[in-house]
Parts: structure tokens; sequence; C-alpha cells
């Protein structure tokens, strides 16, 4: 092929070539300068953004979990704390069952120690009533406020279910005793107050533990959310300097490119010279 031609001009083809090469880079180093990713989407790297949006879905399964999670925390911190206010109670009905077993008392002596007792046992149902959290309590076994309690704790969707105490029939005292043999029964080994206190302290025993493992489970799933975004980072984000200087670098081959080509078009101006008469 004759380079002498006004029809094909390898000089600008090849200088056109070029251009639209650096172009494309740039376009890319762009990209990635403008969204922060060196793979934002499937063109960019197919395998790389697959394994991203898999991630990003056990990213948003692991957020969705400790949401969860918080809600159940607060119904096991709510059950916890009128537990607290019930096992305190339980403190002064033993003091008041002490005085009522006391065969020296009056009949209003007792009487008034009996409305003190009534007071305290309608206070510990109170404390059972009110421990609801967002319309759940784990200190009653009737639905839909009561009953067992299974949340998701992690990711894939693993249960854990917390067990419900059914605090009115199990964690209340019975009603005062109406003389001094059946308070003294009342106190004694194997009696109602023992029975009762009993029950409280593994009811409290039970969410305690639950407590700490809601807790653990909430800090493990943060700690793997700060592992799996770290690594979804090292994937996919770019290197903002490295893509910088790559960025100034471009555009002076663009302008560079731009030149070259100018030239390039202006080559078959000198075979006119040829056509010019001496």
């Amino acid at each position: 092929m004759s380079l002498n031609s006004v029809n094909t001009n390898i000089g600008a083809m090849v200088a056109l070539q070029s251009l639209n090469r650096t172009n494309e880079a740039l376009n890319a180093t762009q990209k990635r300068v403008s969204t922060g990713y060196r793979v934002s989407d499937a063109k960019d790297d197919g395998a790389a953004f697959a394994v991203a949006q898999s991630v990003r879905a056990d990213v948003a399964g692991l957020t969705a979990a400790n949401e969860q999670l918080g809600g159940v925390k607060g119904v096991l911190d709510t059950a916890l704390a009128g537990l607290r206010k019930v096992s305190d109670t339980m403190i002064k009905v033993r003091e008041t069952l002490v005085r009522l077993a006391d065969d020296t008392l009056n009949a209003d002596q007792r009487a008034q120690y009996e409305a003190q007792y009534g007071a305290l046992r309608t206070q510990i149902q109170n404390f059972i009533e009110d421990a609801t959290y967002n319309g759940r309590s784990l200190l009653s076994t009737t639905p839909p406020v009561g009953g067992n309690i299974t949340t998701t704790r992690n990711e894939a969707g693993t249960t854990y279910t917390l067990t419900a105490v059914d605090g009115l029939a199990d964690l209340v005292v019975a009603a005062a005793p109406t003389n001094a043999a059946a308070a003294q029964a009342a106190i004694a080994a194997g009696g109602d107050w023992p029975t009762i206190n009993t029950a409280i302290a593994d009811a409290l025993n039970r969410f305690g533990s639950d407590a700490r493992y809601v807790d653990a489970q909430i800090a493990y799933n943060r700690d793997k959310l700060d592992s799996l975004e770290s690594g979804l980072g090292a994937l996919i984000d770019a290197d903002l300097a490295k893509e910088s200087a790559r960025l100034q670098a471009l555009q002076i081959r663009q302008q560079l490119g731009t030149q070259s080509l100018s030239i390039a078009n202006q080559a078959p101006q000198s075979l006119l010279s040829l056509f010019r008469g001496g």
C-alpha cells in the first residue's frame, strides 16, 4: 500500500487507535475515581462482582440478625429487671412472714401485717405483668404477649430459643397466711416462700444466661461484619491514590494523542506541493 495517499492515512489510523485506547483507559479510571470501586459492576470483573454480591448478602443478613437480637435483648433485659424487683420484694415478704409467724400478735397487728403482705404480693404481680417490651414478655406463657421466643442469630437464619416462664402461676407467693402456724409453714423448708424464691432464682439464672449468650452473639456478629466488610473492601475498592496518579497520566496521554492525530491528519497536505507549478 502506498504511503503517499490521501485515501489512506496510516499515521492517522495509528494515532486514532492509540487515542481510542487512551480514552477507554481514561473512562475506566474516571469510573473508579467517581464510584470509589475497582469493581463496581459485572463488566469490570464478573467473578469478583459475583463474590462481592454474595458477601453483601451475608452482610445484610448479619445486620438483620443483629437487629432482631437487639429486640430480643430488650425483652430479656426487661424480664430481668422485673425479676430483680420481684426478688427484692420477696425479701420484704420473708420479713413480713416472720412477723406473721409470731403467735403473740393481737388481731389488729395481724391484720396490718396481712395487709402489708397482700400489698407486697400485688406488687410482685404488677412487676410480672408490666415486664413487657415491644408487646412481648418472657414472664408469661400466654400468647400473643407471652410464650417462648425463637430468634435468628446469624446470616444463615439459625435460630435460638428463649423459654418463657408462667410468672403469675409460678413466681407469686400464695395469699397471706391467716394464723401463726400457716405463716411458719410458709417459710419452713418446702413451704411456699422457699419454693417460690427458688423458682425466681432459677428464672434469674436462666434469663441471665440467655442475656449473656445474646450479648456475646451480637458482639460476635459485629466482629464478623467488620471482617466481611474489610474483605469486601480489599476485593472491590479502588486505590484512589493510585487511580489519581493514573488519571493525571492518562489525561496527559489524551492530550498528546489528540495532538498526534492532528499532526497525522495534516500529513496529506504535503502531497499538494507535488501538484504546484514551478
